[in-house]
């Protein structure tokens, strides 16, 4: 049984994401948990002016927050019966990041989903800020972020950017394996760099990804940096309609070394189809 977190905040793109992984997921055993966390602010403890009026205001944003998962339940339980899944609903007061460890703490999941809204303005300001900082901060779980207007309908193909300068780890690539599996994915291996002439240890990294895939329809592409890494993966993306882009988390990637680019929170700004950043096990 696959244990799936999904924090909400009952927005319309959290909405979507929930919808995204239930069908990403529908002949698959999971145990669905649909995470709402509430923080008081500083602020709002100090204009309550003593403990009376703090308590109170705990108390609201904890009946808001379960009346808003009673909803979310009702909904699910009435409009996705899929024996495949069981779900569940947590609400929490803490920061989100904070609850999201606990509950990996408590908990062996495999992967975290969250709604995004993509970025806006030319400093790239986040609107899913927190999704941005479950990335930053979380690097033992998979998360998929997904837009929020993805029309999710097939996994037709994925695209897994890389530069062939790691060697790649089966187990890191399990829930990638797992996907490809399920929807008999085309999985496209797209090569992005200045310069596309391997070195011997790429080529030899390439062949041990080609092992690794080798159940799998997989594609093998290449193309050189044209502005930054992030445009150039979600343009070739964009061409060949891709249904998801999955990265490695790697710390302090060649990628990120040579650009001068943080290609995974690049990648999130501006993807229109769904991320999913798997973690370095290594």
């Amino acid at each position: 049984m696959k244990n799936i977190l999904i924090p909400t905040d009952f927005s319309d793109n959290a909405w979507n994401a929930i919808f995204f992984v239930l069908k990403l997921y529908r002949d698959v055993e999971c145990s669905f948990y649909i995470l709402h966390v509430y923080e008081v602010s500083a602020s709002q403890i100090k204009g309550a002016r003593d403990s009376r009026k703090a308590g109170k205001l705990y108390e609201t944003m904890a009946l808001e927050s379960e009346n808003g998962l009673t909803g979310v339940m009702d909904y699910l339980n009435k409009n996705h019966k899929n024996p495949n899944h069981i779900l569940y609903s947590i609400s929490k007061s803490d920061y989100l990041v904070g609850a999201i460890e606990e509950l990996l703490f408590e908990r062996p999941f495999k992967l975290i989903v969250m709604g995004t809204k993509g970025a806006t303005g030319a400093k790239e300001v986040f609107m899913g800020s927190n999704t941005v900082r479950v990335i930053k901060s979380i690097r033992n779980c998979s998360i998929l972020a997904v837009p929020e207007e993805f029309n999710f309908q097939q996994l037709d193909h994925v695209v897994f950017p890389t530069d062939f300068t790691r060697f790649f780890y089966r187990f890191e690539l399990l829930p990638l394996l797992e996907l490809g599996t399920i929807w008999n994915t085309t999985i496209n291996v797209f090569h992005v760099a200045q310069q596309v002439v391997l070195t011997e240890e790429q080529k030899s990294n390439q062949r041990i990804l080609k092992e690794r895939l080798k159940e799998l329809k997989v594609e093998f592409c290449e193309k050189n940096i044209q502005t930054t890494v992030a445009d150039t993966i979600v343009q070739f993306s964009l061409e060949i309609k891709a249904d998801m882009i999955v990265l490695i988390h790697y710390q302090h990637t060649f990628l990120e070394k040579m650009t001068q680019e943080p290609v995974v929170k690049k990648v999130g700004f501006h993807s229109k189809v769904p991320l999913l950043v798997l973690p370095e096990l290594a």
